[in-house]
């Protein structure tokens, strides 16, 4: 290194130190504090008393508030509710089921035998199932909704459900059942 620059870096340093040096002495009466100022507001305080009685009040009314469940609202308009459960599908309790419809709309998937396929001229296929439960026949379509699903589509030989699955560890909310005409 040059004897040129070392003079230079050696009287930046020194610059700087002054500057600090001058900022200390400069602040220092701006940190210090007059103790008797402390002390009047310490007696101050002390002398005047404090009514917590209006807080333990409001507190009071914020419990009653939060403990009272016919006093939670929540408008989610085309949300859902952040503070229900995700594992809870229905607002029903989880031993209660709903009474399920009359017809095709109360049929449930594993319930149902194929008894035949029909392919009708303009109508399509369509399927005649019979649950074990019911002496009763009923035809079903593609897109017909049942209890717990709807009819995919008819072939000659089966017909394919999309099942809801209600386990909320699912990795889909459906699965896909096939039901072979019965021979």
């Amino acid at each position: 290194m040059s004897e040129h620059r070392m003079i230079q870096a050696s009287s930046w340093w020194m610059a700087v130190c002054a500057l600090c040096v001058v900022a200390c002495l400069f602040a220092s009466p701006l940190v210090a504090q007059d103790d008797s100022f402390g002390a009047e507001d310490e007696a101050t305080v002390a002398e005047e008393e404090v009514d917590f009685s209006e807080i333990d009040d409001l507190l009071a009314m914020d419990d009653e508030v939060m403990n009272d469940p016919g006093v939670y609202s929540y408008e989610p308009g085309a949300r859902r509710d952040p503070f229900r459960s995700l594992l809870q599908r229905k607002d029903l309790p989880e031993d209660v089921e709903p009474e399920r419809p009359e017809g095709v709309a109360g049929l449930l998937i594993d319930e149902i035998e194929i008894e035949g396929i029909l392919m009708l001229e303009g109508a399509g296929p369509v399927a005649q199932v019979q649950t074990a439960s019911a002496d009763i026949s009923y035809l079903l379509r593609p897109g017909d909704e049942l209890w717990d699903g709807d009819v995919v589509r008819i072939t000659l030989d089966e017909v394919v459900f999309k099942q809801e699955d209600r386990d909320p560890g699912a990795r889909k909310p459906f699965r896909e059942v096939v039901k072979r005409l019965n021979p």
